[in-house]
């Protein structure tokens, strides 16, 4: 199983020398990725609570995020072996532009790009970039579309109900062939149905055990129902990191608790055939500084392979 790293993008510690330091030192650990996250507002008075909070409380980190797609270029630019992984809402993007951005970074990382999509869930977000929220399924698999086409295609053309694309060359193409690898999260039927038929895998995030079990198999069956290979899609599972000193009843989330509870879900994910987990403690209580998240690294590496 590979291991990733969300990196310090978000709080007052985002910055170049943050950025430089986790992501060498994960490469010095053998860290096998660097992950990405996209946040663009921090609402006063939200209109929907933040879903991976127990009160529904953002964190309060995000009141100051870097962009993604700018970390990610800073990240192949910072490093030399490790792979590079966004989080990105596809309906707060123009196709075109993000399909130029993403080509880009794996041509500038020599092809160490991986791509996780999502479709959002903010109204406030929704309502700042101007695009409709209840369409943003529908606006998402078609700006997928449209990003495969000019990344496939040349000249590429497309007519579609939101994008249109006349007649162009686009000569920049991925290093990774057919494209960079991607990944999307799903919880709903509807997503879950997206990813089956067009993902190359699923990121779950804060699902128990159990359920991610099923719920991975029901997007394998619906791969299979589309007439594509179920034993290709990867699991790809974000294990939002949280420590506390004493070990928590059974109803805590996964990866939430002692080191030994930790230790057993990392354990856990691993027997379930995950092919990358992706740590992500910047919102740990103890995760304060950039020091504290490089001293957590060495520990969550240390734990993983007791895990093995």
């Amino acid at each position: 199983m590979r291991l990733g790293l969300a990196v310090p993008q978000f709080g007052a510690d985002a910055g170049p020398d943050a950025l430089q330091e986790v992501a060498r030192r994960a490469e010095d650990l053998g860290y096998d990725s660097l992950w990405v996250a996209e946040r663009l507002l921090y609402p006063v008075n939200p209109k929907a609570p933040y879903p991976a909070t127990a009160d529904g409380s953002l964190p309060l980190a995000y009141r100051r995020s870097l962009d993604p797609l700018a970390v990610l270029a800073y990240l192949a630019a910072a490093t030399s072996r490790v792979r590079i992984g966004s989080f990105i809402n596809l309906t707060f993007h123009n196709p075109v532009l993000l399909a130029r951005e993403l080509v880009t970074i794996d041509v500038l990382s020599n092809g160490r790009l991986n791509i996780g999509f999502g479709v959002g869930w903010s109204p406030d977000e929704f309502e700042a970039i101007g695009v409709p929220m209840r369409d943003r399924g529908r606006r998402a698999e078609e700006t997928l579309q449209v990003i495969e086409a000019i990344w496939r295609d040349n000249p590429v053309q497309f007519e579609g109900r939101y994008f249109r694309v006349p007649e162009s060359f686009f000569d920049l193409k991925p290093v990774q062939k057919p494209r960079p690898p991607i990944y999307m999260a799903a919880y709903a039927p509807a997503t879950m149905d997206r990813a089956a038929r067009l993902a190359d895998g699923w990121i779950p995030a804060g699902v128990p055990l159990g359920a991610m079990e099923q719920m991975f198999a029901g997007i394998k069956q619906g791969a299979a129902e589309a007439g594509r290979d179920p034993s290709k899609l990867k699991l790809i599972v974000t294990a939002n990191i949280e420590f506390h000193p004493a070990p928590l009843g059974d109803e805590r989330p996964i990866f939430v608790g002692s080191v030994e509870q930790i230790e057993e879900d990392i354990s856990a994910t691993r027997r379930l055939g995950a092919e990358e987990i992706i740590f992500n403690a910047i919102f740990s209580p103890d995760v304060g500084s950039t020091d504290d998240l490089l001293s957590r690294m060495e520990h969550l590496r240390t734990m993983a392979r007791r895990s093995e």
